[in-house]
């Protein structure tokens, strides 16, 4: 069972999106983007740094709409804020202590989505460190610490995270000796996330509940994205350009962390539009043509915007 409700109104207007965006985009196959989207209806109260309890917070179903939602693809850098939220865990239960060269890698990992600041965090996180390969015996020992951020969010109990895979570092040329033995002659050891594991790690900290509402808004402040003109024209790699932010106008709220390589363009947001209820939103596009597309996932959301000026029009007539 998802954390979301399926529901008939969105089912459709879903498909809708999907279609026209297949309409749009022909080269996109049916197998090559997966979506979630959420959206919050009173008296659910997301973004308020902690209003309500994690008890009374988990007690809410929003409506939800998924496609493949459940598929395991490689999540580039989304998958850098499972280490963040992972990491504050491991300050507020003594695991890790906290530091001003801690507090500017996490910065850098969501802000800038900087590889380097990423492997710090995995580093203090699992107690290991790259390097040559090892013998077999400390390597089976270093592979059971690499996997204490899967064992901590699968203790959770969420059925959203029983098939991700998050355990290896982001890179810029690849994996090197103990690193390169470690995801796997084929790669089968990569990471893997899916729409609907994003989008549950996502609405936990919109909604104030992920570790505690302090680190919830610390997050959120780095995840709050700057679209002006001139902000992104001085940052060619920044999140927004071909992403969610993209398809939305200026006076938007979105938070979001993006992901992209060779052959995957991912994101994830939290968007408040000035004239719709808030939602989440998180696609996943595979494939060297859509990784190299900066249309795709903006019309993606500028139909979902629009989905959602219409739904919140409804509501506030009926």
């Amino acid at each position: 069972m998802t954390f979301f409700r399926k529901d008939a109104q969105l089912t459709e207007i879903g498909d809708l999106i999907l279609q026209a965006t297949w309409d749009q985009f022909p080269h996109l196959a049916q197998n090559q983007i997966a979506l979630t989207w959420i959206i919050y209806e009173p008296p659910l109260a997301v973004n308020t740094g902690g209003a309500l309890s994690a008890e009374e917070f988990w007690k809410h179903q929003p409506r939800g709409f998924q496609y493949r939602g459940v598929e395991a693809i490689y999540p580039a850098s989304v998958v850098k804020l499972f280490y963040v939220v992972a990491l504050y865990e491991w300050f507020h239960g003594g695991m890790a202590q906290r530091s001003p060269e801690l507090d500017r890698a996490i910065r850098d990992t969501i802000v800038d989505s900087s590889n380097d600041s990423t492997s710090l965090l995995v580093d203090v996180l699992t107690g290991t460190t790259s390097g040559p390969e090892l013998p077999p015996e400390p390597f089976e020992t270093w592979k059971q610490q690499r996997n204490i951020v899967n064992r901590y969010f699968k203790q959770l109990g969420w059925p959203e995270f029983d098939t991700i895979n998050v355990n290896q570092k982001t890179w810029g040329d690849g994996a090197y000796g103990r690193e390169r033995a470690f995801v796997g002659s084929m790669l089968e050891n990569r990471n893997k996330l899916t729409t609907n594991a994003v989008a549950r790690l996502l609405h936990s900290i919109v909604g104030g509940v992920a570790v505690s509402p302090q680190v919830c808004r610390e997050i959120m402040d780095y995840m709050k994205r700057d679209r002006r003109p001139q902000v992104l024209a001085a940052d060619p790699e920044n999140q927004v350009t071909g992403f969610i932010g993209d398809g939305l106008p200026l006076e938007a709220g979105v938070w979001s962390k993006a992901g992209w390589m060779s052959q995957v363009r991912h994101d994830a947001a939290y968007v408040e539009l000035p004239d719709a209820l808030p939602y989440v939103l998180v696609v996943f596009t595979e494939g060297e043509a859509q990784s190299k597309s900066e249309t795709v996932i903006p019309f993606i959301s500028q139909q979902v915007a629009l989905a959602m000026r219409e739904l919140t029009a409804a509501l506030n007539e009926s």
